[in-house]
């Protein structure tokens, strides 16, 4: 849905279920979508802190929901002329995830997902869950030690402006071995090698490890986002 003033679009959000904002989304917009965004019984809303601040403070019967996550992160982002990768150590192997790493996927993706504080997906439909990892797989790159998944991560957004990384995991007694780095660095040279413009991800406040890593990395902030999960 778009907002238009004197045949110029000065907005756009998406509904249900997510609420999709334009980063420069003007006052003027969000005061046209706010009944449509007060109607909504369950969402997602993601945007620049600024936007969503506002956004949340004006909508209406916002008192009524359950807010199940809100929290900022940092916005990071890469080009080819700033990156710095690492090769991976004697005994790590990165390579592109297969449907055998099913299972080690599900795992990471679920604890991910609750070390940033959201709902627990084995909570709901476990089954589902599972199918959309599946639909994944082709997306992830790993990094194993020995014969074991140490690090998982996905590129699922994959565009010639830009390559989106979400899901990055490592699991807890493998951390502070370049299992990341190596990882990170993997998909950020498939990311160049495609020809992306830069290659972002988001990085939740707090997590002082992960902005360690993809600093060292050449990754640099440009924006701060809020997000808010509510039903």
């Amino acid at each position: 849905m778009g907002a238009w003033r004197d045949g110029d679009i000065i907005g756009v959000a998406g509904l249900r279920p997510s609420v999709v904002l334009d980063v420069a989304v003007e006052a003027e917009a969000l005061d046209a979508f706010l009944p449509y965004l007060g109607s909504l019984g369950v969402g997602l809303v993601k945007s620049d802190v600024r936007v969503v601040d506002r956004l949340w403070s004006q909508l209406p019967g916002r008192r009524r929901w359950h807010v199940l996550v809100d929290r900022i992160e940092t916005a990071y982002a890469v080009r080819a002329v700033q990156f710095r990768p690492r090769a991976p150590g004697r005994d790590q192997r990165v390579r592109p995830a297969s449907p055998r790493d099913l299972d080690p996927l599900v795992v990471a993706a679920r604890e991910s997902l609750r070390e940033e504080r959201r709902p627990d997906p084995f909570a709901g439909d476990a089954k589902s869950f599972r199918r959309w990892v599946r639909g994944r797989v082709d997306r992830a790159c790993v990094v194993e030690t020995g014969a074991r998944i140490g690090f998982a991560a996905y590129a699922d957004v994959r565009r010639p402006e830009g390559w989106l990384l979400q899901g990055v995991y490592t699991w807890p007694e493998m951390r502070r071995r370049g299992l990341a780095t190596a990882g990170v660095s993997r998909l950020c040279r498939d990311a160049f090698a495609a020809g992306a413009d830069h290659v972002q991800l988001s990085v939740v406040d707090g997590n002082l490890a992960g902005r360690r890593l993809y600093e060292g990395l050449g990754f640099e902030p440009f924006a701060k986002l809020r997000t808010i999960l509510f039903t």
